[in-house]
């Protein structure tokens, strides 16, 4: 293993079969660089996105600044283009893009989230900009805006993937003559969530679609995936857990720990180690999630795992076989090379995906497209699914534009 920050260089040509199959991949797989080239947001401060503006960015991580403007545009663009009245944010967390939506670009927002914990958090969120925006309007009255202000309507409600939400279809506003015309969201909607937006965008009421999806690997399997008729008819379309969860990685974050070299590579040999603790003592317990735990590179591997079982409601006392420990730690190289042949798969896996989702609503004679909106530094799962009902022709490429 080269040191840390040392440049890694090759004293042999790669065989010619890995070449192969890393070109095969690259073609085969949607691109991820997004068409617009601008500079970045976070050249003055990489913890603030200079897109938006002080009262938008508080409380929100630099990732989602950057995901809740690039998609809250687009959804603007897409609402004007189809003549919505009434954005759907499915599974709003605590409100970030919804709030920006409505009190950020004037749109009306109903916002639904399962969990109330986090639909209340929301709200208190709501009241707190609405007097940041009022304070900073005192602070400069030429400033004037459109309209008024409203914030977005919230819903605690759990949407099922197989089942029609009533309460995701009702308006919020009295109904125009040609009645509603819904456009549905969600970023980084998981699992089944997104097919749940997938199956409600067939209702009269919706008008438009635009889905970011995340956590493959809790899709149903069937139900969530195969969801079009050409995937379901191909041969050997399956695609078990861990392909599922391997495109859910951060691909250009571990290309750059790659580059770096060092400690910060050990975090899956650390992982599997731990697995293995894990299955001797609960055979029975498969694929625990383990929360992340924090710098793992500074932690000797007993210390690693006795918090890992921690975290699985395992006592952390558990008699550890040290001289296996330290053996499994001595394949951290294999183990680097392993997680990076699956990473150069999983934009195969995610392309496949998504693509059984395009599918699916255009076999039903809906237009859709894939869009890369977001940069996949900041956001890995950077695809955004855009549908209509009538076509919009050059305007699709016109959504993933940049607003000056």
């Amino acid at each position: 293993m080269p040191g840390e920050g040392e440049v890694v260089r090759y004293r042999s040509v790669w065989p010619l079969t890995l070449l192969a199959l890393k070109s095969t991949a690259y073609a085969l797989a949607f691109t991820r660089t997004p068409g617009f080239q601008t500079p970045s947001e976070f050249l003055e401060n990489p913890s603030q996105s200079s897109r938006l503006t002080a009262p938008f960015r508080k409380h929100v991580r630099p990732k989602k600044q950057h995901e809740i403007r690039r998609l809250g545009e687009l959804v603007k663009k897409l609402s004007d283009l189809t003549g919505c009245t009434q954005v759907v944010d499915i599974g709003s967390g605590q409100g970030h893009l919804s709030r920006f939506m409505s009190l950020g670009l004037g749109l009306t927002v109903k916002s639904i989230e399962g969990d109330r914990r986090l639909v209340e958090r929301a709200q208190r969120l709501d009241r707190e900009l609405l007097q940041a925006l009022e304070k900073e309007e005192k602070r400069n009255p030429q400033v004037t805006r459109a309209g008024p202000r409203h914030s977005p309507h919230h819903v605690v409600r759990w949407v099922e993937p197989t089942a029609l939400c009533k309460e995701l279809l009702l308006p919020l506003e009295p109904l125009p003559p040609r009645g509603a015309r819904l456009l549905l969201t969600g970023l980084h909607a998981c699992g089944d969530l997104s097919v749940a937006l997938l199956r409600h965008f067939s209702c009269p009421e919706v008008v438009a679609l635009a889905s970011v999806g995340c956590c493959y690997m809790k899709l149903s399997e069937p139900g969530g995936y195969p969801l079009s008729q050409w995937v379901a008819g191909l041969r050997g379309s399956e695609l078990p857990y861990r392909l599922r969860e391997g495109a859910c990685h951060a691909l250009e974050d571990y290309a750059e720990r790659l580059q770096r070299a060092g400690p910060g590579l050990r975090t899956h040999c650390y992982r599997a180690a731990l697995e293995t603790v894990i299955r001797g003592a609960r055979p029975e317990l498969r694929r625990p999630g383990v929360q992340g735990i924090p710098r793992v590179h500074e932690l000797k591997i007993e210390e690693y795992v006795q918090r890992g079982l921690r975290r699985v409601g395992l006592d952390p006392q558990l008699p550890l076989n040290l001289a296996a420990l330290r053996a499994h730690q001595a394949q951290e190289n294999r183990v680097v090379a392993f997680f990076s042949l699956a990473l150069l798969l999983a934009p195969l896996v995610e392309t496949l995906i998504l693509l059984d989702r395009l599918l699916c609503l255009q076999e039903q004679g809906f237009h859709a497209e894939l869009l890369p909106i977001f940069s996949p530094e900041l956001s890995p799962r950077n695809l955004v699914l855009v549908a209509t009902k009538s076509p919009l022709g050059e305007a699709f490429s016109l959504l993933e534009t940049e607003d000056s």
